[in-house]
C-alpha cells in the first residue's frame, strides 16, 4: 500500500484539505441534484419578492431560492450557511440573452427540424429564471469548487442535437464559455474530435490563424445532419474538412498531419468522459508536435483529485494512489493533484478508476 509520511504539522493541513474536498463533493451533489431534478423552481415572483422584503440583489435572491430547494436553512444551520454563502451565491449569474445572440455561431445558423438515424435537430427553449451549467468549475485559491450556474429573465431558445431523445449537445452558455479558452488558444492546422452541432469548428475556422479544421466523428448520422444542413451555413465551409473514424484510431496514426492542436470533445459530462479522457491522454505522445486540449478538463481532473483525496480519507490503496508514487511532504501532494501535476500524471491513472 502507498504510504504518505507526513509531519504533524503537514497531518493538519490534509485533514483541511480532505474537508474541503468533502464540502465541494457536497455542493457538487446540490448542484446536480438542483439542474437535474427542479431547474425551473425559481420564478420571477419569487425572486422579486425577496428581493423587496430583504434587500437583495436579484442574484443574491436566486442564490438563496435556489438554496432553499436543496435543503439549505441557512438562517438556522451554520454548515448551510457557509453552503449558501461561499458555494451558491458565488455560483449564480444572471446571463444576458441578447450578449448570448450576439454570438457568431448564432447570427450565422438557423437549426432546422431534422432527423436521420437516431439523431434530430432543433431547438430547446429554457424558460426564464431556468437554471442551467453556465461554465466549468471554478476554482477558488483556497481549494473550494464552485459550480457555476445561469439563468436568463426571458425565454432563449438554443440549438440542439438529441441522440434517441437524449440531449447531446446544445450551443448555451456553458457550451460557448467552456469552449471560448481553447477556441483563442489554436491556429494553424486544427483537428477536432467529437463534431456535435460543429460549433468549435465554426469559431475555430473564423480565424485567420486557421489554416485548416479536421474534425473526426465515427457516426455517420451526424455527419450526415452535419454536411446537409449545418455546413452549407458557415461562412468558412472551405477550411472544414469531416473525417469518419473512431476518435482513438484517428489519434493513434495522426502524427503524419502534422496538426498543431487537437480539441477532443467527445463525452457528455464528466461521469462518462473520464474514461475517453484518460485514454486520450495516453495517445498524446504519438503527436509530439501537437497540442491537445480538452472541453471541461479542469472538471475532469476535479473529479481525479476528489477521487485521490478519498482514497487517502479512507487510508485505501487506490488507482490514484499508486499513481501518485511516494508523497513525502503535504506541499508535495498538492503539487501532484494541482491542475499541471494531474496532468502529467493522468497518462499513468489506471483506467478503472473510471469504474468507480
Amino acid at each position: 500500500m502507498q504510504t504518505i509520511r507526513l509531519s504533524p504539522q503537514d497531518r493538519v493541513r490534509l485533514d483541511a484539505a480532505l474537508l474541503m474536498a468533502e464540502k465541494n463533493l457536497r455542493a457538487l451533489e446540490l448542484f446536480s441534484g438542483y439542474l437535474s431534478l427542479c431547474p425551473r423552481f425559481v420564478t420571477k415572483d419569487d425572486v422579486e419578492m425577496l428581493c423587496r422584503e430583504c434587500g437583495v440583489s436579484a442574484e443574491a435572491a436566486y442564490s438563496l431560492l435556489m438554496g432553499a430547494a436543496c435543503g439549505l436553512d441557512a438562517a438556522r444551520d451554520g454548515e448551510a450557511r457557509e453552503m449558501q454563502e461561499r458555494y451558491f451565491r458565488p455560483a449564480v449569474r444572471c446571463m444576458n440573452a441578447q450578449v448570448c445572440r450576439a454570438d457568431p455561431y448564432y447570427a450565422a445558423i438557423r437549426m432546422p427540424e431534422a432527423a436521420q438515424g437516431a439523431w434530430t435537430l432543433g431547438y430547446k427553449r429554457l424558460e426564464p429564471y431556468e437554471a442551467f451549467a453556465s461554465d466549468d468549475l471554478r476554482l477558488m485559491p483556497d481549494g473550494r469548487e464552485i459550480p457555476q450556474v445561469g439563468y436568463f429573465t426571458e425565454p432563449f431558445l438554443t440549438p440542439v442535437v438529441l441522440e434517441n431523445g437524449r440531449e447531446w449537445m446544445t450551443v448555451t452558455p456553458s457550451e460557448i464559455n467552456t469552449m471560448t479558452a481553447d477556441i483563442q488558444a489554436v491556429s494553424g492546422k486544427v483537428a477536432v474530435f467529437g463534431l456535435g452541432l460543429g460549433y468549435y469548428a465554426f469559431m475555430a475556422a473564423r480565424k485567420p490563424q486557421v489554416a485548416q479544421v479536421t474534425v473526426i466523428e465515427r457516426d455517420e448520422n451526424v455527419i450526415a445532419l452535419f454536411e446537409k444542413y449545418l455546413l452549407p451555413q458557415f461562412p468558412n465551409r472551405e477550411k472544414i474538412r469531416i473525417v469518419r473514424s473512431d476518435a482513438y484510431d484517428y489519434a493513434a496514426h495522426m502524427a503524419k498531419e502534422q496538426y498543431a492542436y487537437a480539441y477532443v470533445d467527445i463525452w457528455h459530462d464528466v461521469l462518462d468522459g473520464v474514461e475517453m479522457y484518460l485514454k486520450m491522454k495516453r495517445l498524446e505522445h504519438l503527436s509530439p508536435g501537437t497540442a491537445f486540449l480538452y472541453w471541461i478538463e479542469t472538471s475532469m481532473l476535479a473529479w481525479l483529485r476528489g477521487m485521490a483525496l478519498m482514497e487517502i480519507a479512507e487510508g485505501e490503496d487506490g488507482p490514484m494512489m499508486r499513481t501518485l508514487g511516494e508523497i513525502n511532504s503535504f506541499d508535495s501532494l498538492m503539487a501532484a493533484l494541482s491542475q499541471e501535476g494531474l496532468r502529467r500524471l493522468t497518462p499513468r491513472i489506471p483506467l478503472e478508476i473510471a469504474k468507480r
